[in-house]
């Protein structure tokens, strides 16, 4: 088989190359060992994060090191054996973590982050998805008035960026949503976010638009890829797949396959987990919920109240350990009245980060005919559409709608 483009990935962001290239009437097959949007891209808070400001940072103060290092705050866990391997990255994510430099992020992160809900929206009006999403913003609970204090902080960055928030009262919070339980003293209402109750379910329909405008999906091994006489050849049950491009989307799984490229790029992984529950009652949410000091985010989804938990630095491939998940129902049933859970097992998943918590999306450095998109951490759910356009049209020979240059792989001397 012969193709334009071969993409490998097909979480959100693959997905969403693979249907910008397609729609540019570029041959492509987009190839994952799994299905579309059934790893990391399935098990997110859903929100499509339009207000996202500063990047989640590392730890600067010593009391907030010390309740992270001592296993006092829900939000973080890690694994004592991956840390050594982990040290020089946490050292450059601390580095990238000092005020000035986690601004710099944000206003470099901007212009991708402006997109996203247009590019979500126009991607799930032609695959279908719409019904899918909700217009009600986003909710965050502050458990004590210096968290909240905190927050406000951000406000006037979040004027200049043209987000709408509004502080609320924990009676306002509950005017907009009657079934939180009152354990906070504050809240605020980011109103630009939108989310979604199947965020799987997005990627899915995204990828059948892309296979309605003539893409093709395969269920192989991504990591097969090699180069070829003409370009790439990725080896399958039915013979090798030839393409002149290929695009390397794979998330957590992305320098398996460039490493041995002779690639050298300090991604590292922060796994999450999540667990699906019925609501007691007639219960229910009308938008994701923020427990920022307690470590999680509650979402209505269409397989119940899907708690988030926060990060575990750990081995990629390492054993679960969902201990977060303990640690955070038990906060979150004092938030919600949360009831059985739904599923036998917590879902985990792996978010790709490199330290200045921008991802990389442009040409290889190494190859002339490889482009990357990979490393978008938090945001990877968000971005994905986004990206996809970025990325088409740079290979497209179009115009980019913006500057690509804070996400090039250069800037790690790859």
């Amino acid at each position: 088989m012969r193709h334009d483009v071969v993409v490998l990935g097909a979480g959100i962001v693959g997905t969403s190359i693979a249907a910008h290239l397609q729609q540019r009437g570029r041959s492509v097959v987009l190839v994952d060992r799994r299905g579309p949007g059934e790893e990391t891209s399935y098990g997110n808070s859903g929100v499509v994060e339009r207000s996202a400001l500063l990047p989640v940072a590392f730890p600067r103060s010593l009391s907030a090191l010390a309740d992270v290092v001592l296993k006092r705050y829900p939000g973080a866990n890690y694994h004592w054996s991956a840390l050594p391997a982990l040290a020089p990255w946490l050292l450059a994510y601390w580095r990238n973590s000092a005020p000035d430099r986690l601004l710099a992020t944000a206003r470099l992160m901007q212009p991708l982050l402006s997109a996203t809900l247009a590019e979500h929206r126009a991607l799930a009006a032609k695959a279908g998805a719409d019904g899918l999403f909700r217009d009600t913003g986003w909710l965050k609970v502050y458990r004590s008035e210096k968290a909240f204090e905190a927050e406000k902080r951000e406000f006037p960055l979040a004027a200049e960026f043209g987000y709408q928030v509004k502080a609320l009262t924990p009676g306002e919070a509950s005017a907009l949503e009657p079934n939180l339980r009152a354990d906070f003293t504050a809240a605020v209402h980011w109103q630009d976010p939108h989310s979604v109750s199947d965020p799987g379910g997005v990627t899915k329909a995204y990828a059948g638009y892309f296979e309605a405008l003539g893409g093709q999906v395969l269920t192989e091994d991504a990591r097969s890829l090699r180069p070829g006489p003409s370009g790439w050849s990725l080896a399958t049950a039915d013979g090798p797949v030839e393409a002149r491009e290929a695009v390397v989307a794979l998330g957590p799984w992305s320098m398996d396959l460039l490493s041995p490229l002779g690639y050298r790029l300090p991604l590292a992984v922060k796994r999450g987990y999540h667990m699906h529950y019925r609501a007691e009652g007639n219960a229910g949410l009308s938008r994701p919920v923020l427990d920022e000091q307690g470590g999680f985010v509650i979402t209505p989804m269409a397989r119940g109240i899907r708690l988030t938990t926060g990060v575990e630095f750990a081995r990629r491939d390492a054993p679960r350990t969902p201990v977060q998940v303990e640690r955070t129902e038990k906060l979150a049933r004092k938030l919600f009245p949360l009831g059985e859970r739904a599923e036998a097992e917590p879902w985990m998943g792996a978010r790709p980060i490199f330290p200045d918590s921008r991802p990389i999306i442009g040409k290889a450095p190494r190859h002339d005919n490889l482009w990357l998109a990979f490393g978008h951490q938090h945001l990877g759910f968000t971005l994905g559409p986004a990206t996809g356009r970025l990325l088409a049209e740079i290979m497209t020979g179009e115009e980019p709608f913006i500057d690509p240059s804070p996400y090039r792989a250069e800037r790690f001397g790859a």
